[in-house]
């Protein structure tokens, strides 16, 4: 393919807000366009987004960043997409209208419904068959909660007219054609965060459909990381016809983007919530110790590769929450600037289970608190204890890929939009005490769906070449005393205990 004058898009459709990106085959960014969408929240617990505002914003976002580079769609040699994971959507196959709005990862009216589908009251009961135990966080019990809610949907499916998807599946529809012979699928990455995908087969697993009480009919069909789904609908957005040829979860796509190729290369992507993936190659590790076990990526035909993963609910929407809920700054760049005006926490620990807390204690019950309040506490304390909150919860996960996988990581790979705050960084360097190192190329889940796209369509050769693209940026090392890293961290975990009594 001539590489010289083509590119390749990306969605990165996220929890909030959805954005197109056009890279060079240099991997450089040539162009992004971004727009917010709006966040439902109907009751305590539940989150909801709407899905016909995303597709409206998708192809919103294509168009405009088309028009900043200066490019039509006929020089784009291919598309992929990444998405928020889990957010589910049930909708018509023949007009394309949603029953009911998109459940969102982060809600937790499903948890009743998980506690009643445990065998003996054990929420790990399906991790062999699925690597994953019952939580709100999934797709399947969302699913479940619209067919028993939602008025005409069990009637739909038995009508073969009401289908699922994540927003990956969603997007990929709408984009080949919609009710007009839009294409019904998913990823490996994707249906491995629904509980329904058998985790060592890749096929949809039939006692969990049973378990579930889900007809197979609604699911899209499961397919590679990396291969050509389907191709873009001529319309206004798309004047020729496109290859869209990449789909990855958007930790999985990180993971890819950051080019963690070998087992034992780890990431974490401070986002909404804070994912930290580990490579464990070919086979899938069970985990003992609270993580997920899930696809990592597959690529064509090649054997999928596994990875370990900790999930962190709130990371970057907290300092959100900060600034929109406590008014204590305007904007979330300002939240680093005020931390610094203190020297430590004062004592003070914010633990920010407002959707309980996932991974590795996975109790959704447990409730957000503040505690170590004392006359000595001002904002400058609530500022930090907002940072360290994240870097706390990702040393639980980081400690719990150690005990599974048997090896000892010797640095971080970092990335996402949290990783621009200076202290945030060492603060995780220093609690971890390892290296944290950042690219150059800070949006990695993007670039890993461009690469996945890109790669189905021959405009890179393979993953060797997409290493030679990755660089630092900025490595930060610990300095931080041990008898102070083990007194804040005693601290935290006292706190975590707080939260869930």
């Amino acid at each position: 393919m001539d590489t010289e004058n083509r590119y390749v898009g990306a969605i990165d459709q996220g929890t909030t807000s959805t954005r197109f990106f056009i890279f060079n085959h240099n991997a450089k960014m040539v162009a992004m366009h971004q727009l917010e969408h709006r966040q439902i929240f109907p009751r305590p617990g539940w989150v909801e987004h709407d899905p016909m505002e995303i597709r409206d914003r998708t192809f919103e976002v294509i168009a405009a960043g088309m028009e900043k580079a200066g490019i039509s769609a006929g020089l784009l040699a291919a598309i992929g997409i990444t998405n928020q994971r889990e957010t589910t959507v049930v909708w018509n196959r023949k007009t394309g209208r949603p029953y009911y709005n998109a459940i969102v990862w982060q809600d937790t009216r499903t948890d009743e419904l998980c506690r009643n589908l445990a065998v003996n009251n054990d929420m790990n009961c399906f991790r062999e068959r699925v690597g994953l135990p019952l939580a709100t966080y999934f797709s399947g019990p969302k699913i479940r909660w619209i067919l028993d809610n939602v008025e005409g949907v069990r009637a739909a499916v038995e009508a073969k007219e009401a289908i699922f998807g994540n927003m990956d599946t969603w997007l990929i529809w709408w984009l080949t054609g919609g009710p007009n012979g839009g294409v019904h699928v998913t990823d490996v990455t994707n249906a491995s965060r629904t509980l329904l995908m058998n985790i060592n087969t890749l096929v949809w697993d039939e006692q969990m459909l049973d378990r579930m009480g889900i007809c197979k009919s609604m699911l899209p069909a499961i397919r590679s990381s990396s291969e050509i789904y389907g191709y873009t609908s001529e319309n206004g957005v798309f004047k020729a016809k496109v290859p869209v040829s990449g789909d990855l979860g958007d930790q999985q796509a990180a993971l890819f983007g950051q080019t963690c190729f070998t087992p034992g290369e780890a990431k974490n992507t401070y986002g909404t919530g804070c994912f930290m993936l580990l490579n464990t190659g070919a086979k899938p590790v069970q985990s003992r110790f609270g993580l997920l076990t899930t696809v990592g990526y597959r690529i064509g035909k090649q054997d999928p590769v596994y990875a370990l993963e900790g999930s962190i609910a709130i990371a970057g929407s907290l300092v959100q929450w900060f600034r929109d809920n406590i008014f204590m700054i305007s904007s979330v760049d300002e939240i680093e600037t005020l931390a610094k005006s203190v020297e430590d926490n004062g004592g003070l620990y914010f633990v920010p289970a407002f959707s309980g807390l996932f991974a590795p204690h996975w109790i959704s019950h447990a409730r957000g608190i503040i505690t170590g309040l004392t006359h000595y506490i001002n904002k400058g304390h609530f500022a930090r204890a907002v940072l360290e909150a994240s870097a706390y919860q990702a040393r639980e996960i980081f400690e719990a890929m150690e005990k599974d996988s048997g090896i000892s990581l010797k640095s971080l790979k970092v990335d996402g939009g949290m990783t621009k705050n200076e202290l945030l960084m060492q603060f995780q360097s220093d609690i971890l005490d390892l290296p944290v190192i950042r690219p150059k190329n800070k949006e990695t889940s993007v670039l890993g769906a461009a690469y996945a796209a890109g790669l189905a369509v021959d405009y890179w050769e393979d993953e060797s070449e997409l290493s030679s693209h990755w660089s630092i940026d900025k490595t930060w090392n610990p300095g931080m005393a041990e008898d102070d890293r083990k007194r804040l961290y005693d601290g935290w975990l006292h706190a975590i205990k707080q939260s869930c009594a």
